[in-house]
């Protein structure tokens, strides 16, 4: 059985918070090689988990996910300037091969962040949380919010 994580308001869960902070981003292991496109993607993914939550074959998993997200990030920009349909073998119009490769690094994408838990439900919440706070942030855009609570037009 694991030891249970400490509740996040305890003294305990602050010091280690404050250990992560002061450690920063996780390095790739040695064992996971990552190109220089890599590299954001790597700090986009190991930055949604808290330091102390990560093992080393979420690791390589990590680094899959940063090659994968890279690649689709390539693959898209590339297909902007090319047409999605093509002419085929005997003028059959056919759909230009990079949207089969983009759907295939999305899903491998897809079930990378939900087998390391940094897809949306993970890091954000619920989506009823989620939708209820962008409804919040909406009104104190628009001036509705509470005014006892600074917004940024009285804080600049």
């Amino acid at each position: 059985m694991r030891p249970r994580r400490p509740r996040s308001d305890s003294t305990k869960a602050q010091v280690q918070a404050a250990r992560n902070a002061a450690l920063g981003l996780i390095d790739p292991p040695a064992c996971v090689t990552l190109r220089p496109q890599d590299r954001p993607f790597w700090d986009a993914v190991v930055g949604s988990r808290s330091r102390d939550t990560w093992t080393a074959s979420d690791l390589v998993l990590a680094g899959s996910l940063a090659r994968a997200l890279a690649d689709l990030e390539r693959l898209q920009g590339t297909l902007a300037d090319e047409p999605d349909v093509l002419p085929g073998a005997g003028g059959a119009p056919v759909l230009n091969p990079k949207h089969r490769l983009i759907e295939i690094l999305s899903r491998r994408a897809a079930s990378f962040a939900r087998l390391l838990h940094v897809h949306a439900a993970a890091t954000v919440g619920r989506p009823e949380d989620a939708a209820a706070s962008l409804a919040a942030e909406k009104a104190a855009a628009a001036g509705l919010g509470d005014e006892l609570i600074p917004t940024l037009r009285s804080v600049k």
